[in-house]
């Protein structure tokens, strides 16, 4: 497996005293971090993926021996005193009772991006419980982590039996190392259909279906749940005191680097494979499952409104696969908006934000001329699912942008622009999810707040009545196409 070294940060003289492993969909990170959550190197690679078996599934038997491996050289360059996981939020593992049996699985682990089985999709749906109990809607593919049980122990019983835990991805890499098993609150909130986040309690599907046993304890995520296995780092020459936190899911890290900053009251809006908005001020009451929103949780376990939409797979169709690294043209921009040309979702399988769009993403208008238009097109339109994102939390205040759509700097100036009543900064820090992660080291104990540098967006220099006619046409022509006038006001009955 390829991996890639790099350096970020100075670190103002710190070293890096906590490892943190951030398991994405596609690319898997392993960050050295300071306690102040600078980071001073980071490797990666990508994140396997086989065939084989009953399901494609990720290859973590080859992952195990890079994060073990990578782990060991990074604590012989740096005074490691703490390893902690995130991962995104569906990512599980059902695991059997030896953490050193391969890789520790009692089956594969699914890749929730492949389609379900018809009859796993039907009779899941039935159990699957009120919007509170799942705290989403249901989204594409296996999505969830009851359902890919579900679809486990009713394609493998025999396999199924033999199970000891079922763990979210970072809490998978937590007892590999420590051996310790725990649930933790911002996993199961991040759309598990396991966890009633508002209610704090199971969803029914867990006794239905016979699941007690297999979801241990809870832990806070940053709770020391203990030290590195001897087996462990015998075997791989690491330090044996190193501490293992129980981890965290990946958005809700870097709110939580956020809410240590003191910004409790800022919608965070993290991008990348999806973008995803994040509010522990929306009430419950305004979420709504048709709408791409979901109940999350924060570190306390507290209720967090969330909006969501896979944004950055509708830029790629957008702007193409092929799109080159330089930033889109604010002139290219203007005259899309000009022409009225428009990226309408939801080009994608999943629905988002537009309820029955999956599939039918097209371009309306006159069709963008070169590669230079196609991306500024798609800049313009992950800016308008963001504000579409923040009109469904009701995020009238500050909100913060951050992650790998700000390397374009259009994106948070068309963001800032869209929503001109509001206060639109930007962090153009893109490892937010390993510095909030590697500030639970410290939580509980930082004598001040974490520093974060927000920076106003760029001016898009563009008349501000064109734009707001071209959004308002863009958000009803978004709608007219698709089920969410009925949905909507179905839901809002």
């Amino acid at each position: 497996m390829a991996d890639g070294r790099w350096s970020e940060g100075r670190g103002d003289g710190q070293e890096a005293t906590v490892a943190v492993l951030d398991v994405g969909k596609t690319n898997v990170k392993l960050n050295a971090v300071t306690a102040s959550g600078t980071i001073l190197e980071t490797l990666s690679v990508s994140n396997p993926v086989t065939e084989d078996g009953p399901w494609r599934h990720h290859d973590l038997d080859t992952l195990s021996d890079w994060v073990f491996g990578t782990l060991a050289g990074l604590a012989k360059r740096h005074p490691l005193s703490t390893f902690v996981s995130s991962g995104h939020g569906s990512g599980g593992v059902l695991v059997g009772p030896d953490p050193d049996a391969g890789d520790g699985t009692a089956l594969p682990m699914i890749d929730y991006e492949q389609a379900l089985p018809d009859d796993i999709r039907r009779r899941y749906a039935a159990l699957s419980g009120s919007f509170f109990d799942r705290g989403s809607a249901m989204m594409h593919g296996a999505t969830h982590h009851a359902r890919q049980m579900f679809w486990m122990q009713q394609a493998d019983p025999a396999g199924f039996s033999r199970a000891k835990w079922f763990l979210g991805v970072p809490q998978y890499w937590a007892w590999r190392l420590s051996g310790v098993a725990v649930s933790e609150a911002t996993v199961l909130g991040a759309q598990s259909h396991l966890w009633n986040v508002a209610e704090q309690h199971w969803s029914p599907i867990v006794a239905s279906q016979g699941w007690q046993n297999l979801l241990p304890p809870f832990a806070r995520a940053w709770e020391a749940i203990g030290t590195i296995r001897s087996i462990v780092a015998k075997r791989y020459d690491l330090p044996p005191d190193i501490r293992v936190l129980a981890g965290i899911h990946d958005s809700s890290a870097n709110f939580y680097r956020y809410q240590a900053a003191g910004f409790d009251d800022a919608t965070v809006v993290s991008t990348g494979t999806w973008i995803v908005a994040l509010s522990g001020k929306t009430p419950l009451d305004r979420l709504d499952e048709h709408r791409g929103m979901t109940c999350n949780s924060d570190v306390d376990g507290n209720p967090v409104g969330g909006a969501l939409t896979m944004g950055g797979r509708e830029f790629t169709h957008v702007a193409g696969r092929d799109d080159n690294r330089l930033n889109a043209e604010a002139a290219a921009v203007s005259r899309m908006i000009g022409q009225g040309t428009m990226a309408l979702p939801s080009f994608g399988d999943d629905d988002g934000l537009f309820p029955g769009s999956a599939g039918k993403g097209h371009i309306a208008g006159p069709p963008p001329a070169d590669a230079a238009e196609r991306k500024a097109l798609a800049v313009l339109y992950t800016a308008l699912l963001t504000v579409e994102c923040l009109d469904a939390l009701r995020s009238s205040g500050r909100v913060i942008l951050d992650g790998s759509f700000l390397r374009d700097p259009l994106y948070a100036a068309l963001v800032a622009a869209l929503r001109p009543q509001g206060d639109t900064v930007s962090n153009l820090d893109t490892y937010g999810v390993a510095s909030g992660t590697a500030l639970l080291a410290s939580h509980g104990t930082r004598s001040a707040r974490a520093a974060i540098a927000l920076e106003k967006p760029p001016v898009f220099n563009h008349p501000s009545a064109d734009l707001a006619a071209y959004a308002r046409r863009w958000q009803a022509t978004a709608r007219q196409a698709t089920n969410f006038n009925v949905l909507y006001e179905r839901s809002s009955l």
